[in-house]
């Protein structure tokens, strides 16, 4: 009787290990997602909304840049006119990196001014007067005919801002974005240059930005 109850139970785990590995093979593989496409960030991707996406942001740089080259007080100007960044102001619906406008326009304008302008490195400005600290102590070599009583000063503050005007209803939303960029003269506050760059979309703004 001892015996025929062990050739039972033998049967009865064997049973258990066929079901079980049976239910192993027989369940779905586990969907892993779309892989990763490398996108044109000047184009209009295929996930996008009616809010602030790369491309806006390259098109309206590029604008900037175009039309700040040609304005007379750097296009004739005798020595390259020095400009230090302000803040963007965000004043629409949409969470976006303002600084991203400035950097944007700035390595544009870089690349393409080849010297008619130069930008002033005002956020690492702690570490410049650090570097001529040491300097002039004697703690480092450098250049003495390059010396000078004080940093550079911006000639002009480059700035702009961002506004919007949104409408919603059953059939989606529309947002308009205004961008205006400015050239102000730091010694006589003259805008001595000022651009726009105008954007309107609807749909059913089905994206979330971050």
């Amino acid at each position: 009787m001892q015996g025929k109850c062990k050739l039972r139970g033998k049967f009865l785990l064997t049973g258990v290990l066929a079901v079980s590995l049976a239910g192993c093979a027989a369940a779905p593989s586990v969907e892993i997602g779309r892989p990763v496409v490398r996108v044109d960030p000047t184009r209009q991707s295929s996930i996008s909304g009616v809010g602030v996406e790369s491309n806006d942001i390259n098109a309206v740089a590029d604008k900037m840049v175009r039309s700040m080259l040609t304005v007379p007080v750097i296009a004739r100007a005798k020595n390259p006119p020095t400009v230090a960044l302000l803040p963007v102001k965000n004043n629409t619906r949409f969470a976006i990196n303002q600084s991203l406008f400035l950097k944007l326009m700035k390595a544009k304008l870089n690349s393409k001014a080849r010297g008619r302008i130069y930008f002033l490195a005002r956020e690492q400005i702690l570490a410049i007067q650090q570097e001529r600290k040491l300097k002039r102590r004697g703690k480092t070599d450098f250049d003495a005919s390059k010396t000078r009583k004080a940093v550079a000063g911006a000639d002009y503050f480059l700035t702009g801002s961002m506004d919007g005007l949104s409408t919603a209803g059953r059939r989606g939303v529309s947002d308009y974005i205004l961008y205006t960029f400015k050239l102000i003269d730091t010694e006589s506050s003259i805008e001595v240059w000022e651009d726009l760059y105008q954007i309107k979309k609807q749909g059913l703004d089905d994206v979330i930005y971050r």
